[in-house]
This record gives structure tokens, C-alpha cells and sequence, in this order.
């Protein structure tokens, strides 16, 4: 049987629309940085062409006798990004063309750094246009987060954060984002052939629990 990640892990990909919290663990990404709008950046654009151009090089290289230690075959991973505004700014929706981003795509445990720059190899050899030099492999440790799924227009997210703070405000958690820990969205659509109601979009904020903020506070008296 291939091996679907959404449905093995169904606490990281299928949480319900009302907010929960959830401790997410470490995980191996590829991963694109990038700056400007989504919607109209040809960076971004090639960036998500990167990113599905080597997590299937890996899921295929099962074939032509470089099978990787491990390896099990599997169904891709869904493209996730993070997002940030570079003035530090919170109000990173009402301005596409400023937005920071890392693009990402989970990947297999099996998958390292011989198997990442074998893929890159395959990927430059099929699509020379592409610069992988990009791309990076990189084990993401998110930890203690407050999600919920979001379901419509990109746009429309502000509601869905405002219930995610409204869950930590009222459930012992305060929000973590900052230079280090961001605003996570994972997608379950292509907009290109999804009516904008239809999205499915997991938006996933960092937190701490109050619980261990007075507990550090209380080692540290």
C-alpha cells in the first residue's frame, strides 16, 4: 500500500475549522525562501516548480537501480508555507508584494542530504531552467502550535486568526510568532482549479502555554 501522510498523521492534516492546539514534531522539508505576492511573483511561481520537481524526483528514485535506503513508496506531501512581513510588521495579509516566505514540502524520513542532491541532480537534467541551488533540505522542529482549517478565500483568513487567538487567549496560551516562529499555512487545493470557497487551507500559529512561562519565571526567581 503507498503510504499517504494525510491520512497516517491525521492530527497535523485533517484538524477541524474550530481552533485546537497541538504539539507538531520534527520533520524533514525542502524548502524555497523568497520575497513578493504569490498571486504574481514568478519567484514564487518557480519556487513551487522546484519544490513538486524534486519531492517527486525523490518519490522516483525508486527506479533506475538508485533506490534509497528505507525508502517506501508514498503518496507527496501537501506545499506548505510560512510568512512573514520583513518590517516585522503583524499585519502581513493586507500587503501581498512585501511578503517574505519559505515554500515547503514535507518529506520521507529516509530522504538525506545524498538523496537531496541526487534529486537535484535528476531535477536539472529534466528542467535546466530551474535553479535548485534554491533549494535546501532542513529538519523543522515547530513545536507547540494552535491550528484550525480554514475553509474559502485566502483572503478571508483574518477570521480564522482571529478565532486561533481568541482559542489561546481563552485556553492558557499566548502567541509565539516572531523572527523565528511564523504564520504556517498548509494547502489542500490548487486556486488555479478550486473555486475560492472550496479551499481547504490549515493555518497554523507558534504558541507557548502560560503554564510554562510561570514555571520559567519561577526557576529563574
Amino acid at each position: 500500500m503507498v503510504f499517504d501522510f494525510k491520512k497516517e498523521y491525521k492530527d497535523l492534516y485533517q484538524p477541524k475549522t474550530a481552533p485546537s492546539a497541538i504539539d507538531v514534531p520534527a520533520m524533514i522539508f525542502v524548502m524555497v525562501d523568497g520575497t513578493g505576492n504569490p498571486n504574481t511573483s514568478e519567484e514564487y511561481q518557480s519556487a513551487v516548480e522546484i519544490l513538486y520537481g524534486l519531492s517527486y524526483a525523490i518519490k522516483m528514485s525508486k527506479k533506475g537501480g538508485n533506490q534509497p535506503v528505507g525508502y517506501f513508496d508514498y503518496v507527496v506531501p501537501p506545499l506548505e508555507g510560512l510568512w512573514w512581513l520583513g518590517d516585522g510588521s503583524d499585519a502581513w495579509y493586507k500587503d501581498k508584494d512585501r511578503y517574505c516566505w519559505t515554500s515547503m514540502i514535507r518529506q520521507p524520513e529516509f530522504v538525506n542530504a545524498a538523496v537531496f542532491e541526487a534529486a537535484k541532480t535528476e531535477l536539472s537534467k529534466k528542467k535546466p531552467f530551474l535553479d535548485t541551488s534554491r533549494a535546501r533540505l532542513e529538519a523543522f522542529n515547530e513545536g507547540l502550535c494552535i491550528q484550525a482549517m480554514h475553509i474559502g478565500s485566502y483572503d478571508d483568513e483574518p477570521g480564522t486568526i482571529a478565532a486561533i487567538e481568541q482559542f489561546m487567549a481563552e485556553n492558557g496560551y499566548v502567541s509565539d510568532i516572531g523572527d523565528k516562529r511564523l504564520h504556517h499555512e498548509i494547502y489542500f487545493n490548487d486556486p488555479r482549479k478550486t473555486a475560492s470557497e472550496k479551499l481547504k487551507t490549515i493555518i497554523r500559529h507558534p504558541c507557548i502555554s502560560t503554564n510554562r512561562i510561570v514555571n520559567q519565571e519561577r526557576a529563574g526567581a
